[in-house]
C-alpha cells in the first residue's frame, strides 16, 4: 500500500540497482560473520567506494562522485533497511549521511586535499565523537578538553557509543576549548596512531551487532592546530548544522524498515496456518496490518516531502526532529506488533523479525532521543 512516488528519476533508480547489486555481492553472505566479530571488514569500505556507494557526495576533484543530492543517500538508506544487512552496512550509510559532510563543508582547501581522497577511496574510515559518559544530547555538557599549546591542541577526555569507533582512521571530536557552554566548543580531527589516542572495548549491544560501537579515550593527545575544523569556538554551530540531515537520514531509514517489516509479515501470515486456515484471514490480522500499512504510507509521504525540502536547503531543525521521533517510534511499534503476529516463532532469532526487534529499538535513541526531539518541536510551538 503506497501512493505513487515521484521523488526519484531514472538516475536515482539506477543507483538503487547498484546498491542492491552491492548488497548481494559483498554483504549478504557476510552478515553472520560480521555479527559474530562485532564489526565489518575494512575492505567493505574500499569495495563500497569502488562501487560508487561511498563518498558519492564528495566532489569529483577529490575522487568522489560529486553528487550533491540527498536523494541518493535516501535511496541507499531505503535499500539497506529492507535487507538483513542493515547493521553491517550501517557504517557506510553513517559515513555518507553524517560524517563526510563535516569533511566537505567545514574543511579548508588544504584539509580537503589532505583527507578527502582517502575517504573517497574507502581507505580512511571516519567517525564523529560527541557523546560522553556523562553527557548525551546536552552538547553544552561536553567536558573533553583541548588546550592550545604552540602549534598543537592537547586533548584529554573520553567519548562513548561511537559508531565506526573500532575501524575509524579519522575521528571528528567535539572538544571544549573554553568554558563558554556553546561558544567554547570546537571540532578537532583526531587521527589513528596519535600517541595517547586509544580505543576501549567494542561495546556489546542489544542489536546492530555488526556495527562497531566504541569507547574512545584521549590522554594528552597532541593534535595539530591544522586539524581544527572551522574556527575555534565554532563547534556547536558545526554540530547543529549537520544534525538535521542526520535525523532525516534516520527517519527515512525507519520508514523503509517499517515497510520491509510489514512486507515480510504479510508473507508470513499468508503462509502460516492456524485452525485450518492462514492466519492472515483472521479479522484481527487484517486490521493490524491495515493500520500499520496505512501509517507507513502516511509517514512515507511526510518523509518524501522532508527530503524535497532538504534538497532545496529548506528543511528546518524542527521538521527534522519531528520526522525523526515520529518515524522511529512508529518503527518500534510496527516491529512489536508484527512480532506478535509471528507468535512464538517471532521470538526465535532464526526469524528475521527477531533481528528487526533488536535493531529497531536504538532508533528512538541515537541521533537524539525521542524526548529531546519532542522538546525541540514543543519549543518551536512557543511552549
Amino acid at each position: 500500500m503506497a501512493l505513487t512516488r515521484d521523488l526519484y528519476d531514472e538516475e536515482h533508480e539506477q543507483f538503487r540497482e547498484i546498491v542492491r547489486d552491492f548488497v548481494d555481492k559483498h554483504a549478504r553472505a557476510n552478515v553472520e560473520r560480521w555479527d559474530a566479530a562485532g564489526k565489518v571488514d575494512r575492505e567493505l569500505f574500499t569495495a563500497a567506494a569502488e562501487a560508487g556507494i561511498l563518498g558519492f557526495g564528495i566532489p569529483e576533484e577529490y575522487g568522489g562522485g560529486g553528487a550533491d543530492d540527498f536523494r541518493f543517500n535516501a535511496i541507499m538508506g531505503e535499500e539497506l533497511a529492507r535487507h538483513p544487512v542493515s547493521s553491517g552496512m550501517a557504517g557506510i550509510a553513517l559515513s555518507n549521511d553524517i560524517v563526510i559532510p563535516y569533511f566537505t563543508e567545514l574543511t579548508s582547501d588544504e584539509q580537503k586535499q589532505r583527507w578527502l581522497p582517502g575517504i573517497a577511496a574507502g581507505e580512511k574510515i571516519v567517525a564523529v565523537a560527541m557523546t560522553e559518559p556523562g553527557t548525551g544530547s546536552d552538547l553544552a555538557g561536553i567536558r573533553t578538553s583541548a588546550v592550545r599549546d604552540g602549534d598543537d591542541y592537547v586533548v584529554n577526555g573520553s567519548k562513548i557509543f561511537i559508531s565506526n569507533g573500532q575501524n575509524a582512521d579519522l575521528v571528528v571530536v567535539a572538544v571544549r576549548t573554553s568554558a563558554d557552554p556553546h561558544r567554547g566548543l570546537s571540532l578537532l580531527v583526531v587521527e589513528d596512531g596519535m600517541p595517547g589516542f586509544t580505543r576501549g572495548r567494542n561495546l556489546d549491544k542489544i542489536g546492530l551487532h555488526a556495527q562497531d560501537t566504541s569507547e574512545l579515550v584521549f590522554a594528552d593527545v597532541r593534535v595539530p592546530a591544522a586539524n581544527l575544523l572551522g574556527d575555534e569556538g565554532s563547534g556547536f554551530l558545526g554540530l547543529m548544522r549537520n544534525l538535521p540531515q542526520e535525523r532525516l537520514s534516520i527517519a527515512a531509514a525507519a520508514v523503509a524498515s517499517a515497510e520491509g517489516v510489514i512486507e515480510r509479515t504479510l508473507g508470513y501470515v499468508t503462509e502460516r496456518t492456524a485452525f485450518g486456515k492462514p492466519i492472515g484471514s483472521f479479522q484481527n490480522t487484517r486490521f493490524e496490518l491495515a493500520e500499520m500499512s496505512t501509517a507507513a504510507a502516511v509517514s512515507r509521504a511526510y518523509i518524501d516531502a522532508a527530503i524535497r525540502q532538504h534538497c532545496a536547503g529548506a528543511l528546518s531543525a524542527t521538521d527534522a526532529a519531528a520526522a525523526k521521533f515520529w518515524t522511529t517510534e512508529q518503527l518500534v511499534t510496527t516491529v512489536n506488533r508484527c512480532l506478535q503476529l509471528h507468535g512464538g516463532y517471532g521470538y526465535m532469532l532464526e526469524y528475521r523479525i527477531a533481528q528487526d526487534y533488536q535493531d529497531a529499538r536504538i532508533t528512538t535513541i541515537y541521533g537524539g532521543t525521542t524526548e529531546i526531539m519532542k522538546e525541540i518541536v514543543g519549543r518551536d510551538l512557543g511552549l
